[in-house]
């Protein structure tokens, strides 16, 4: 017997008014069981909302450009019962924005544009009202940018004891409309400034009631740091050009790279290891894995996940979150670990959970498994959430050594650069050892030199010898 059933979001980790970019089936498609139904982008990953029984779609409840959050309803199903046989997957609706994904009815992968996708997205709706809206200054919206890079830097305005009581959710916004939140007065406890405290700020400055204070020619926000407009160029006068809007995971990233260098005081701690031994090992167990056929390859990146945790372990305070008031720090008793990965779209940091519990080999293996959801765009929030530290290797492209960027609110990040033969003395000769360039970021507020460079040092002698690891 036939029954109508609601498809609905499941667990989508913290994630909330996630905005739908593709549109999978339409009214009257046949879908099977875990057949995708819409295309979610979160921050950093898209993700699929799948059928949770097959059937005949009767009614989408969902348009594209919508924001859906766990529970939400997707679809109307009609079921046939546990007899019916699960049918071939439909060929997608027409989305409404041409640069936006599809999956082909064949083989199920995903034909990613040359275009980022323009479909609806909440922030770029709003960035277009802003833009149509007067300052709240009242002064011209040309000479008064609402974005700008940061270009002074006053110490005082990033203290902790000195910075507005605002979440980083709270900032972005009141960077989005140009508000200087140190001329916002907060509602909640504490002072605490919420959205509608921005909200009711813009509304008074609209209205002649408040007044940003900042220089001449300047643009109020950025956490309190007053910002020169961002140059404006015709850079058709010099030469042919092109432009390219950037995809909405290099938005949303670029916003939480700028929040966290311009809010953490970055110093990086540079270091070499030795791995000439551990690269021989490296080789050795790759031949073996290939002999056994398992499928696992392993990467220098894989060791160095592993050496993390043993100088996590010994340092403590490296596995830590700073909250956002600076004066608590929470040490965490279990290790999962990020790294970068290099997709298409842009930059994303899967978290392999439990690292001090798995070996090499199991460590090599959920890192490809990351890799490849990474580079299709089907990393599920979760899978990018809980992260203790990050390690960004940049050894298979080159370099020296770089300054990564700390993943708040972590207080720290190791970045890896290209390894090289260099001429070791041995207390009788040069002898040519491999060493591997590291560059450990950290929050200053947090961890001084003396034990970041204490840190780094213990990293290189666990690389060059594993064994220190089982102690």
């Amino acid at each position: 017997m036939s029954e109508i059933k609601e498809a609905r979001v499941p667990d989508i980790g913290d994630y909330s008014d996630v905005p739908v970019i593709e549109v999978l089936v339409a009214p009257g498609d046949t879908v099977a069981k875990d057949q995708g139904l819409v295309t979610l982008e979160s921050d950093k990953a898209t993700l699929e909302v799948p059928a949770p029984f097959a059937g005949v779609v009767k009614e989408l409840k969902v348009k594209l450009g919508d924001t859906l959050s766990e529970g939400s309803v997707v679809a109307l199903i009609e079921t046939a019962g546990d007899a019916a046989p699960a049918a071939p997957k439909a060929e997608p609706a027409k989305a409404e924005a041409p640069a936006a994904p599809v999956k082909t009815a064949e083989t199920g992968a995903k034909v990613e544009p040359v275009a980022p996708s323009t479909a609806p997205d909440k922030l770029a709706q709003r960035e277009i009202a802003q833009a149509n809206a007067p300052t709240p200054t009242g002064s011209d919206p040309e000479a008064n940018p609402p974005r700008t890079p940061p270009v002074e830097f006053n110490a005082d305005s990033v203290l902790p004891e000195k910075v507005p009581y605002a979440s980083p959710a709270v900032r972005l916004f009141a960077r989005e409309l140009g508000v200087d939140l140190f001329q916002v007065k907060g509602s909640e406890r504490g002072g605490r400034i919420t959205k509608e405290d921005v909200q009711r700020y813009v509304k008074a400055a609209l209205a002649g009631g408040a007044s940003p204070s900042a220089p001449a020619g300047a643009v109020a926000g950025g956490g309190g740091l007053n910002l020169l407009p961002w140059p404006k160029v015709d850079f058709g006068k010099f030469g042919e050009t092109e432009v390219q809007p950037l995809s909405r995971i290099k938005k949303i990233s670029g916003a939480n790279l700028a929040r966290n260098w311009a809010m953490i005081p970055h110093v990086t701690q540079f270091d070499q290891a030795d791995i000439t031994d551990l690269e021989e090992l490296r080789v050795q167990l790759n031949k073996e894995q290939e002999k056994a056929r398992s499928g696992i390859k392993l990467t220098m990146l894989a060791f160095l996940l592993k050496a993390s945790v043993a100088a996590l372990k010994q340092f403590p305070e490296f596995n830590a979150s700073l909250d956002e008031s600076g004066e608590n720090l929470t040490l965490k008793k279990y290790f999962h670990i990020g790294f970068a990965a290099d997709t298409p779209n842009g930059l994303v940091v899967p978290v392999i959970r439990d690292v001090d519990r798995k070996g090499v080999l199991q460590i090599a293996l959920e890192m490809g498994e990351l890799a490849k959801k990474a580079r299709e765009g089907k990393l599920g929030p979760a899978d990018m959430q809980g992260g203790c530290f990050s390690i960004s290797s940049l050894g298979g492209i080159g370099g020296t050594a770089f300054t990564p960027i700390i993943n708040a609110p972590e207080v720290a990040i190791l970045g890896v650069s290209r390894s090289s033969f260099q001429p070791v003395w041995d207390g009788k000769q040069f002898q040519p050892r491999l060493t591997l360039p590291l560059s450990l970021s950290y929050d200053h507020r947090v961890i001084d030199g003396a034990a970041a460079a204490r840190f780094t040092s213990y990293l290189s002698q666990v690389l060059a010898d594993m064994r220190r690891v089982l102690l």
